[in-house]
């Protein structure tokens, strides 16, 4: 059971099935040479990673219950990313055992000026503050109940944990940074405490991001 809720925590389903594999790696300094590879990440969380899901566009919006949760629930869907997007991409890596016992989350939004990014931060901070709990359904109608916290806040991020109600302590650790104009954001789903490692992802893949 544990399998399946944790991949329903990280929208492990959320992604349509695509023909090819979007490229992590293209020209550096663009929106794909910031995202970590699997073994980068694993280095820095201690964990052997494999390459999971990977999306060139946001996912659409969740149902949430209640609706206006719809951030809270799909932090990386358009319900946060929005369409005014200039670049986009994303990728989820999972333990090497396959089971979804650890995944890591990456995604970042280049916007057209840092105004439109900053805007999207505040989307996301105001959406995550307004929802305590919320019962969230993902693409296939599985459905989950979770609660969500904001951990801290500042003028260019966000960092909050969203907990699954009955998952044995299963939980998701995220933070959002604005770099220029682009929005970093980073999960790490685990039975355990994310938040330390969380923060250097999201300060390592910032670091590569373009101004």
């Amino acid at each position: 059971m544990l399998p399946c809720l944790v991949l329903a925590a990280v929208g492990w389903w959320f992604w349509p099935s695509q023909p090819a594999p979007v490229p992590l790696r293209l020209v550096a300094g663009t929106v794909h040479a910031a995202l970590l590879t699997p073994d980068e990440a694993s280095r820095l969380t201690g964990m052997t990673l494999t390459s999971g899901p990977r999306a060139g566009e946001p996912a659409p919006a969740l149902a949430a219950d209640p609706s206006s949760c719809r951030v809270a629930v799909g932090p990386t869907t358009e319900a946060v990313f929005g369409k005014d997007w200039t670049a986009f991409l994303s990728a989820t890596y999972q333990d090497a055992g396959g089971l979804g016992d650890y995944t890591v989350t990456q995604a970042v939004g280049v916007y057209p000026d840092s105004e439109k990014a900053r805007a999207v931060l505040r989307t996301l901070t105001a959406g995550i503050g307004s929802c305590p709990s919320a019962v969230r359904t993902d693409q296939d109608g599985r459905t989950s109940p979770w609660t969500y916290r904001v951990d801290g806040t500042a003028v260019n991020g966000v960092a909050w944990t969203a907990v699954q109600d009955g998952g044995n302590g299963w939980a998701c650790y995220r933070r959002a940074q604005l770099k220029g104009k682009s929005l970093v954001q980073v999960g790490i789903c685990e039975a355990g405490d994310g938040r330390p490692t969380v923060q250097a992802l999201t300060e390592r893949i910032a670091a590569g991001v373009a101004e």
